[in-house]
């Protein structure tokens, strides 16, 4: 995934799912949950109208999966559950940041109303199953940053627990195009009652296209200007290469002039990015800097080293937000790729 991943992931310890004594009241709850699931799901909350007969839908890990009717009883990764609100689809539950410290809205909630889902887990390696279970969930769906099928977010010493419990579906952003999340999540959201013929999601579509097309040709008409992307922690900064992140690649491919790190330096992170100790953050020359946007991650307005402060960049007021972990539907990609264009069509070339 994009740079702060491994920025975000050791930060807060894997917690355990289970607390003492806690093992037999889970059993207990997973055999009821598993009669109840030789019905239909249950429930009448969530989801879109949904279609008649049973329902069947191959995810990226080249799954297939089936439902003997549509699911109602959803449960999704945040991002991926504000993608499918924007299509007029709505879960039961949620796993991921989903609040702040102070109960406002994550940046990965989107538009949800958050005081209404049931949040099974707000941060890495939580995830409850008992919460979980108790939603009788008809199908789970998270994406995914390796080419191994591991779902975002579901803590792997649980995920037989939680994967016994219904079918999930996996949606693929590694290694590839941000447009693939885009198709595949709307072809998702078609299959489970969303109308995406509508008004709104074709003017949607229609605006990430037009805003593609912009970021071409103002990345073509200021090809000088480097982009620098990256991630701010306590003791690292992290500088993220274009390959694996379908945001990333996408812009590449529209030809921005992104700042690469040569492979071996990213070799650490397994290929997504290079680890900076704060007295080399001017190692690369970069004309506008991206900033990884999500509450993980130390954000530029709280950066007090002094080796930021003195970054070209900084000085110059220009740093923009990089939104790591895009809501892949077109109306929240579309405003990503607008304001990236007028952020490189305003940006002085520093060196």
């Amino acid at each position: 995934m994009p740079q702060s991943r491994f920025s975000r992931l050791p930060a807060p310890s894997r917690r355990g799912i289970l607390a003492a004594g806690g093992a037999l009241g889970l059993t207990a709850v997973l055999a009821a949950c598993g009669d109840e699931k030789k019905g239909d799901g249950g429930g009448d909350a969530g989801g879109g109208a949904g279609k008649s007969g049973p329902w069947s839908f191959k995810d990226d890990r080249g799954t297939t999966v089936k439902r003997d009717a549509t699911p109602k009883n959803i449960v999704a990764f945040t991002g991926v559950a504000a993608a499918l609100f924007d299509y007029g689809i709505e879960v039961k539950g949620v796993f991921g940041p989903t609040k702040t410290k102070d109960g406002k809205p994550d940046v990965q909630a989107g538009d949800m109303d958050v005081d209404k889902l049931t949040v099974i887990g707000n941060e890495w390696g939580q995830f409850n199953i008992e919460k979980y279970a108790g939603l009788a969930p008809d199908v789970l769906i998270s994406t995914m940053f390796d080419d191994k099928g591991t779902l975002w977010y579901v803590p792997e010493e649980s995920k037989d627990k939680i994967l016994k419990l219904a079918p999930s579906v996996g949606v693929s952003v590694y290694d590839r195009q941000l447009t693939h999340p885009l198709q595949r999540i709307l072809a998702l959201a078609e299959s489970l009652g969303a109308d995406v013929k509508s008004d709104k999601v074709v003017k949607a579509k229609k605006r990430f296209e037009e805003a593609s097309e912009r970021l071409r040709k103002v990345a073509k008409a200021h090809k000088d200007i480097r982009v620098l992307v990256g991630s701010a922690s306590q003791d690292l900064f992290y500088v993220s290469g274009s390959n694996l992140s379908v945001d990333l690649e996408y812009f590449k491919a529209l030809g921005v002039n992104i700042v690469e790190p040569p492979e071996k330096a990213k070799k650490a992170s397994g290929g997504w990015f290079e680890n900076l100790s704060w007295e080399n953050v001017d190692k690369y020359d970069a004309d506008l800097i991206m900033m990884d946007n999500r509450t993980s991650a130390i954000q530029p307005a709280d950066l007090t080293k002094p080796t930021w402060k003195k970054l070209p960049a900084v000085k110059a007021g220009q740093v923009i937000p990089r939104i790591a972990e895009p809501i892949f539907s077109y109306d929240k990609c579309a405003p990503i790729l607008e304001d990236l264009a007028d952020a490189i069509e305003k940006a002085k070339k520093l060196k």
